[in-house]
């Protein structure tokens, strides 16, 4: 797997925070796949965000970051793919706990609600914080449905 990839997708409210972020990825040495958008023009969310979710269960990109007005919409429908363990974060925190105790792999951010310094914030928090494990894990194992 590319362990510095990281895939990123937005609709027209979250491409405000989309620019920055990919910047700061590109300094941190990631290779960055950006499936859009582009502009602020309206688009529906769920285009941009399945070929993010796909990279990322498919072991293509390490994690996905995907970004609406509320972060709901993008966090429903990442989550809708089996291998998707997306958190909605607006702080550094809640990004810090989705790694720790529960192995996310895509970030969902609420650009309505946040502040591009604070995305930026919770991003770099997302991406330097690992999976503890232990009891943890167990609990991760049952989140999928078989």
């Amino acid at each position: 797997m590319p362990s510095k990839t990281i895939a990123i997708g937005c609709d027209h409210a979250g491409f405000v925070l989309k620019d920055p972020i990919v910047e700061l990825l590109k300094a941190e040495g990631y290779e960055v796949r950006d499936f859009g958008t582009y502009s602020t023009e309206s688009v529906d969310y769920p285009d941009f965000v399945h070929p993010v979710a796909d990279l990322v269960e498919r072991g293509k990109a390490q994690l996905g970051i995907v970004i609406c007005g509320s972060g709901n919409g993008v966090a429903m429908t990442a989550n809708k793919h089996q291998g998707i363990r997306a958190a909605l974060c607006w702080n550094e925190e809640l990004a810090a706990l989705a790694r720790q105790h529960n192995n996310a792999n895509v970030l969902a951010l609420p650009a309505r609600f946040i502040s591009p310094d604070l995305g930026l914030a919770i991003t770099r928090t997302f991406l330097h914080s690992t999976f503890e494990g232990g009891r943890h894990e167990r609990r991760v194992g049952k989140i999928a449905c078989k």
